[in-house]
């Protein structure tokens, strides 16, 4: 066998006298040395540039070396004997300093995964690396977990039809009961498709046996089809599995049929999409519709936080990120508006309980309060039905409250009497603030403008929206004070293009990804979508509809998206770390959390906005007088 090479005699004298590797044996000592790699430079030698840190740990034998973050303009000196880079320097300077020689240095450097190895044979040494958690640390444990789970949230972004794990398993909707249940048993699959002349007739689970048929204690030589969900809701095999994720979510549905147009090409279950049904969000708006009590709403809402926290470490869009969270909180406040009709009986009239504001728009995060609003039928008479619609409305914005949803600032929720109102005096409420648009009334069309219905009679909404934007399609005097009130949202860039941080506040030395970032960008989408009289409240989908309309062009509606975009999952990333962290999360983002690719992305995605918003100012300047 060859022979071990000696340690250099030098190395190991550093690692002796290093208070850190000192508390190692001689043995030990000599062991790690023959894994440290010896490198001299000469001065001005950059030897780590922005996010390379992570790759290793250096320890300076000799000469200096200079650690810096070229952005924020800072600096530290490192002589003989300190230690930098993966361990030694923290974690918020890891992915964003750089290294260079400010002497002729010999330098010693050791990989990240021997660090590691040496941390868990000698537990002891993790104090003094700050930038590693040991693996029996809840953190630590927390973080495995969130990128364990990133596997099955990959398939965010995955088709549909690369999931389907067999043909269809088909029956005629005649099959007696006992017959369904053999296949199913024969054939291990927990649902079958029926199918009549070659079309979807109807869906049977195991749940189904069990509910419909063994707890009634059915005839099972009944036909399959009278216990049968009847024209089950399907998905496109086209679609991202984001979609059925998002539909099962919504619905509280664990199987859904996948189809090309008519032709039926299998099943897509929850379990195929994720395996970790702890946070998934299926299996969590599943566990929602199954609380009686609000104490257990209570508990299961604690965990959305994790579920973004598993979706930013899947590396899924902010798009559907949004889309997801925001379902929870749907479910949410379904399942309290169930609790409060079983509590005092059905509504006296019909009714359609609406989300605003970025719940509307599907644009949620952990970080959210609540935005909401009561829409009644003309029937509705205050007298008789007034005190009882009071009740129902404070229920839910406090359940939604207490499920971690703070009640609004504002107070623009359905138990402010202003926002509970029949459909004519929301029809009037409308009118007044396009016809005349004053400071408060652009400030509430920011809200009130962005409405999706949640529960109850739709149609009352429906109707009211489609009469809304007729009015405000080419209303030239209304869409420029619009544009005048959403420039008041600038982002945070100065005169030569440098991003500018806040300097006072709770926060400061921040971006304000919210307010500075992606307001900006949701405002400029609300004036193009209300110019060209579309619906979709969505930012995204606005977009992308008032591009096909004419109102934006293609090329600038692609940038504002990606932007939105960017800024989205920074955000997203910045609350999951926080969480991981043990912080209640925010929107205020430190520079130092970003690589220099991240910053110079980030410059391009406020001047984006900037421009655009600049060209609107322009296109309506003389509208307001």
């Amino acid at each position: 066998m060859p022979a071990t090479p000696k340690p250099s005699p030098l190395l190991t004298s550093h690692l002796s006298r290093q208070r850190t590797f000192g508390q190692l044996s001689a043995k030990s000592r000599d062991a790690l040395a023959a894994q440290f790699t010896l490198v001299s430079v000469t001065a001005g030698t950059t030897l780590m540039t922005q996010g390379q840190l992570p790759s290793r740990l250096v320890l300076v034998l000799s000469g200096a070396v200079r650690l810096s973050d070229p952005d924020l303009n800072l600096s530290v000196q490192l002589e003989t004997g300190d230690l930098f880079g993966f361990g030694a320097t923290p974690t918020p300077q890891l992915a964003t300093w750089q290294a260079v020689a400010a002497a002729d240095c010999d330098l010693a450097w050791l990989s990240a995964q021997g660090l590691e190895q040496l941390c868990a044979k000698h537990p002891q040494l993790a104090f003094f690396f700050p930038s590693i958690a040991p693996a029996d640390q809840p953190q630590a444990r927390q973080s495995s977990q969130v990128s364990e789970s990133g596997s099955a949230l990959n398939l965010l972004n995955t088709p549909i039809r690369t999931l389907i794990k067999r043909e269809p398993i088909t029956l005629p909707p005649h099959t007696s009961i006992q017959d369904t249940a053999m296949v199913m048993r024969d054939r291990r699959v927990s649902s079958v498709l029926l199918v009549e002349q070659g079309l979807l007739f109807g869906l049977v689970t195991d749940r189904d046996l069990r509910n419909r048929v063994v707890a009634l204690n059915l005839d099972i030589t009944r036909p399959i089809s009278d216990i049968a969900t009847l024209a089950p809701m399907t998905v496109s095999a086209n679609s991202p599995a984001f979609e059925a994720l998002l539909l099962m979510a919504r619905h509280n549905i664990h199987h859904m049929p996948v189809m090309d147009g008519g032709n039926i090409l299998g099943m897509i279950t929850a379990t195929d999409l994720t395996e970790q049904h702890s946070t998934s969000a299926v299996y969590l708006a599943g566990d929602i519709y199954k609380q009686t009590t609000l104490d257990g709403l209570k508990s299961i809402s604690g965990r959305v936080g994790q579920l973004q926290q598993h979706l930013a470490a899947a590396d899924a869009s902010a798009y559907s990120t949004g889309h997801i969270v925001t379902a929870i909180t749907d479910a949410i406040t379904t399942r309290l508006i169930h609790l409060a009709e079983a509590q005092m009986g059905p509504a006296p009239v019909d009714y359609v309980w609406v989300a605003a504001g970025s719940q509307a728009r599907n644009e949620q995060t952990a970080k959210s309060d609540q935005d909401n609003c009561l829409m009644l039928d003309d029937a509705f008479d205050e007298a008789v039905h007034g005190e009882y619609f009071k009740r129902f409305s404070k229920f839910v914005c406090d359940g939604l409250a207490e499920c971690g949803y703070i009640h609004c600032p504002g107070e623009m929720m359905a138990m402010t009497d202003t926002w509970r109102q029949p459909r004519r005096v929301w029809a009037e409420y409308f009118r007044k603030w396009v016809e005349q648009p004053k400071p408060k009334s652009l400030m509430l069309t920011c809200v009130f403008f962005d409405l999706r219905a949640i529960h109850g009679k739709a149609e009352l909404l429906d109707g009211l929206r489609q009469q809304v934007v007729q009015h405000t399609k080419g209303n030239s005097l209304f869409l420029a004070h619009m544009v005048s009130n959403a420039l008041k949202h600038r982002p945070p860039l100065g005169m030569f293009g440098q991003i500018t941080l806040s300097r006072g506040g709770d926060h400061p030395h921040t971006i304000d990804l919210k307010h500075t970032g992606i307001v900006p960008i949701v405002d400029l989408a609300r004036v193009y979508a209300l110019a060209a009289g579309v619906t979709v409240a969505n930012t995204h989908d606005r977009l992308e509809v008032s591009a096909q309309a004419g109102e934006v062009t293609g090329q600038s509606a692609r940038d504002l998206r990606d932007a939105l975009e960017f800024l989205g999952k920074l955000r997203i990333a910045h609350q999951a770390h926080q969480m991981v962290l043990g912080q209640a999360p925010d929107n205020f983002l430190a520079l130092e959390e970003l690589s220099n690719f991240e910053r110079s992305h980030l410059k391009d995605a406020f001047s984006v906005v900037q421009t655009l918003q600049g060209v609107l100012g322009q296109r309506y300047a003389g509208g307001r007088f």
